[in-house]
């Protein structure tokens, strides 16, 4: 009798063991936690990447696609009591000024060492790029010809007087993409000819979008003939939606590029879990699946697959300038104010 009693305590004890077990691993899965991005690339690739996350790790994935700028605003204002724990893509001139007002968290990435250069992080590890974009001209084909104009060739195009109210790039204000021009025309022509060529240019414009994508949507179905942006953007309008009606070239004198980033802020809630999404983002498992989600930009990664309908479309072998990150980081709030006193018409800085 004393036997049996210990056997079927035995037995209890094992079963409480397995139960407890069981009840752990429920827990532990339970207890993932959750994480809340911030994205500033297409809506597209940032619901890819986020659900891809969330199937890998186990944590439950939150996203809002917002501008750059808007991302830069809403974390400024929220100082150091983010309502997010990172951002994902976009353009690295706000994440820049982000940083210089400590508004990121630095981290030392392990996946980094699978960056191509050192230009592709922040000297601090304030942010990680995780691709990179050039900027160039396009426009809607059939409208040029229907107007009997001829395509910009370079920068001084686009002030010519035949081009009134056709132009459009994104606002300054509202997209690192216009900020990308406004220190790539200042890192080009010097900072007194820049803000005048933008004041020339400006007679031109027919509208300064919210997004940097902005353009590449408006031209394809006329309602913007001439756009400035980031030539995959255009890549994305002719392989995904089957627009035919586009031209695009790199501007003959120079152009600059982007590096779309990855970060993330300082006072993040989940900072364990934004730490393993920023070595996701270095990750082919993150950076592969753009191309398959209408993002074409080139990797930054070596452990990455080529982007086949990029390099089909001749990006690859577009020059670039050698551009001043650090002029941006420093100098770049003092251009845009700039950019603002000179154009001439505040009533067309439309944020659609």
């Amino acid at each position: 009798m004393k036997k049996m009693k210990s056997a079927v305590s035995v037995l209890l004890m094992l079963c409480l063991a397995v139960s407890l077990a069981f009840a752990g691993g429920s827990k532990e899965k339970k207890d993932a936690g959750s994480l809340v991005v911030y994205g500033s690339c297409e809506e597209e690739y940032l619901s890819a990447a986020c659900a891809a996350f969330e199937a890998k790790t186990g944590v439950k994935t939150t996203y809002q696609r917002l501008s750059t700028g808007e991302v830069l605003t809403k974390i400024a204002e929220e100082n150091g009591n983010p309502s997010a724990d990172v951002w994902f893509g976009g353009t690295t001139d706000p994440y820049n000024e982000a940083a210089a007002k400590g508004l990121l968290e630095p981290y030392a990435a392990q996946n980094a060492s699978h960056l191509v250069g050192q230009q592709f992080k922040d000297a601090d590890n304030n942010w990680y790029g995780i691709y990179r974009g050039i900027l160039g001209f396009f426009w809607n084909t059939e409208e040029l010809a229907r107007l009997g104009l001829q395509p910009p060739k370079d920068w001084d195009d686009l002030t010519k007087p035949e081009y009134k109210g056709l132009v459009s790039f994104a606002n300054p204000n509202t997209a690192g993409t216009g900020k990308l021009i406004v220190n790539t025309m200042v890192q080009m022509k010097g900072e007194k000819a820049a803000m005048e060529y933008f004041a020339a240019v400006d007679k031109n414009i027919a509208q300064y979008t919210k997004s940097g994508s902005g353009p590449s949507k408006l031209v394809p179905v006329g309602e913007v003939v001439i756009g400035v942006g980031f030539l995959h953007d255009v890549v994305y309008q002719i392989v995904d939606n089957g627009y035919d009606n586009l031209g695009m070239t790199a501007p003959s004198s120079g152009t600059s590029y982007e590096i779309g980033a990855t970060a993330i802020f300082k006072g993040a809630k989940n900072m364990d879990n934004a730490k393993k999404f920023i070595e996701f983002a270095l990750s082919p498992d993150c950076v592969n699946i753009a191309q398959d989600n209408g993002s074409y930009q080139f990797l930054v990664i070596d452990n990455a697959k080529p982007v086949e309908a990029a390099v089909k479309a001749g990006l690859d072998k577009i020059q670039t300038i050698v551009y001043d990150f650090n002029d941006a980081k420093t100098n770049g709030p003092k251009y845009y104010e700039e950019f603002f006193q000179v154009i001439s018409n505040d009533d067309r800085v439309k944020t659609k």
